[in-house]
């Protein structure tokens, strides 16, 4: 799953990963829209989503805050830009609740899309836009491929006990 006519790629600002998750699209979907499940698994262990505040709407909160191992935080707020149920997400730092230009320089617009994998399972296309290729650098020195695809794991295996029936919020 790459770029679609809808949006397409942004060339050497751009990176993502594509993944086959073994759940379907429905349990993909409440693991990214539910703040209880995306805490459990947004963040690359040992890293931790302590609070999420979520407003599933363009316009809406996308908040979320990251706890590293040793007690260190990372806040993290934002805005929906478009949310498509069961599709597709998008969101920036670059603004907060209702569209409020946020201080200082924007880093990114994540994207996430969502389609039906031909077993059942759900195909995830994931990804992030940047303002300049210098913080598309820095977002990779981040560990971003490495962070992202843990994350991607984490979201395959909570989806799974979502779809059974078996997760519970922390």
């Amino acid at each position: 799953m790459t770029a679609s006519p809808d949006m397409p790629a942004a060339g050497d600002r751009e990176f993502g990963i594509t993944r086959h998750l073994a759940a379907p699209r429905s349990a993909v979907w409440r693991c990214w829209t539910e703040a209880e499940l995306l805490k459990q698994w947004y963040c690359p262990l040992p890293w931790r989503v302590t609070q999420a505040d979520l407003d599933l709407r363009p316009g809406g909160r996308a908040n979320t805050v990251f706890t590293g191992p040793d007690g260190e935080t990372h806040d993290n707020q934002g805005v929906y830009l478009e949310v498509v149920p069961m599709q597709r997400l998008t969101f920036t730092d670059a603004y907060t609740e209702g569209f409020v230009p946020k201080d200082g320089a924007p880093f990114m617009t994540g994207f996430v899309i969502l389609a039906d994998a031909p077993d059942g399972g759900t195909l995830l296309h994931w990804g992030a836009r940047h303002w300049r290729t210098e913080d598309k650098a820095q977002h990779e020195a981040m560990g971003f491929h490495e962070g992202w695809s843990k994350a991607a794991d984490q979201l395959d295996a909570l989806s799974q006990r979502v779809a059974a029936g078996h997760a519970t919020a922390t």
